[in-house]
């Protein structure tokens, strides 16, 4: 290879590692001396910690819940970044990012509630996510970023970096970027090492290893992400520049009905009743659960044929709606509009979720098509705001998502997606689900629902 060539690779691969190095413009403070917990104090939990060959080791202890050794400072913005092993497959443990300590929790146990940088070796490979310890749950699990998923190193040390920069959180596992969350709670806080709870005899003395644990907090600046990664942002009807870069805009802006449109026909304008806009949120009223009965639905002006949806949902008890897609309003239907459905639905006290076929009315799902895949344990309450995703792509391969977790993925058009409409409600429409574009749709089903922070994405 002549000198000019081996030059000009030299400059390219110094020019990819420079996101991250670039700005190290700060000064480092050891958060951990190598011999002492100077600084340090655990407050939950009987897992002991110690120092072994200037690393902090935490044992997994049978019994015990999870444990928190945690910094006596507390912190606002900042760059972290520390060396972590973690023994075995079925383990977990995680950093705490400005968190907090409440005592009356667990009977007067304790707890530490907080965000957390997710370390899992498991299979499901979610290292770099960030959970909302004890209070949230996932805000975003790596199903989000699935290329951050081969990033973990089982059984050696990863390096982690985490950047809680204004309301703005960062992680990258071994230089690979993994979560992106906007958050609004939480502007300081403790960091915290854990060692998670165990279940199975055999995890008892399994070891978390932490070193080399260091922290910016002055002239911080944040690192790019990368293009197409997806952001987790809880700031309710907020889009940030980095999601404007990557082409997203909000289909409603908090205030105003501007860009919707009533599903009645194909010219008619915004509900003048039925539908109420206030606080940020655009709720459909109620009126005794009659579908499409008080102002309809309604639908987005555009037509969308491959695009990136999210959006937030509010149900209050018993309650019925959906967000529809590919809808052409070409059926002229008495009641709601037809097009494909993410059912949005209070399933246990709604009776539509015992009807259809094997639960494919339920919540998330392909409404009379396909039942989503979900899990008790990553649903909000009702009363509580839960994010839903509909991703179409190119190709006509679509996936739903519910608060972060893929639930059903499909391919419209295919033989298999024939047959399901071919058994459904939907027989009766030619080409049902079939169409090029078509519209985004808040179904009116006579309960009262809310939806906000609604973005989307052409791809």
């Amino acid at each position: 290879m002549n000198f000019k060539k081996s030059y000009h690779l030299l400059l390219i691969a110094s020019i990819a590692y420079l996101p991250l190095q670039a700005q190290e413009t700060g000064k480092w403070q050891n958060l951990f001396d190598g011999k002492t917990l100077n600084g340090w104090k655990q407050i939950v939990g009987k897992a002991p910690y110690a120092i072994t060959d200037g690393a902090i080791v935490g044992t997994m202890t049978k019994g015990s819940a999870n444990s928190f050794l945690v910094t006596e400072k507390e912190y606002g913005d900042f760059i972290l970044e520390a060396d972590i092993k973690l023994e075995g497959t079925e383990t977990n443990s995680g950093i705490q990012t400005r968190s907090h300590f409440d005592p009356t929790r667990d009977n007067g146990k304790g707890r530490v509630y907080g965000r957390q940088m997710e370390i899992d070796p498991s299979p499901r490979a979610w290292t770099g996510g960030i959970y909302d310890e004890a209070r949230r749950m996932w805000l975003y699990p790596l199903e989000l970023d699935t290329a951050a998923k081969k990033a973990y190193k089982p059984e050696e040390y990863n390096h982690y970096r985490i950047e809680a920069i204004g309301n703005e959180t960062k992680t990258w596992v071994n230089g690979v970027p993994a979560a992106y969350v906007i958050d609004t709670l939480d502007q300081t806080g403790f960091i915290g090492l854990q060692v998670h709870a165990i279940s199975k005899d055999e995890l008892d003395g399994k070891k978390v290893y932490f070193k080399n644990i260091r922290i910016q907090t002055k002239n911080l600046k944040p690192t790019s992400f990368p293009k197409g990664i997806y952001v987790v942002d809880l700031a309710p009807n907020h889009l940030s520049a980095y999601d404007k870069e990557n082409g997203y805009k909000l289909l409603f802006d908090g205030k105003s009905s501007a860009g919707w449109k009533s599903a009645r026909t194909k010219t008619a304008p915004f509900p003048v009743k039925g539908w109420e806009i206030k606080d940020g949120t655009i709720t459909v009223l109620p009126s005794d659960g009659k579908e499409a009965a008080n102002g309809g639905d309604i639908v987005t002006n555009d037509e969308y044929s491959a695009f990136d949806l999210s959006f937030e949902f509010k149900l209050t008890p018993g309650a019925n709606s959906g967000v529809k897609y590919f809808v052409t309003l070409d059926e002229n239907t008495n009641g709601s509009a037809i097009g494909l459905e993410y059912q949005v639905l209070d399933d246990e006290r709604h009776p539509d979720a015992k009807l259809g076929r094997d639960g494919d009315r339920t919540l998330a799902s392909l409404y009379d098509l396909i039942t989503s895949k979900k899990e008790k344990r990553f649903l909000h309450p009702i009363g509580e705001w839960n994010r839903g995703r509909v991703v179409v792509y190119p190709d006509n391969r679509v996936e739903h998502y519910l608060n972060g977790i893929k639930v059903l993925e499909y391919v419209r058009g295919s033989a298999e997606f024939k047959h399901l409409v071919s058994i459904s409600k939907y027989k009766v429409w030619k080409d049902f689900g079939l169409a090029k574009a078509g519209h985004i749709l808040l179904q009116d089903h006579g309960n009262r629902v809310s939806f906000r922070s609604i973005k989307l994405k052409n791809l």
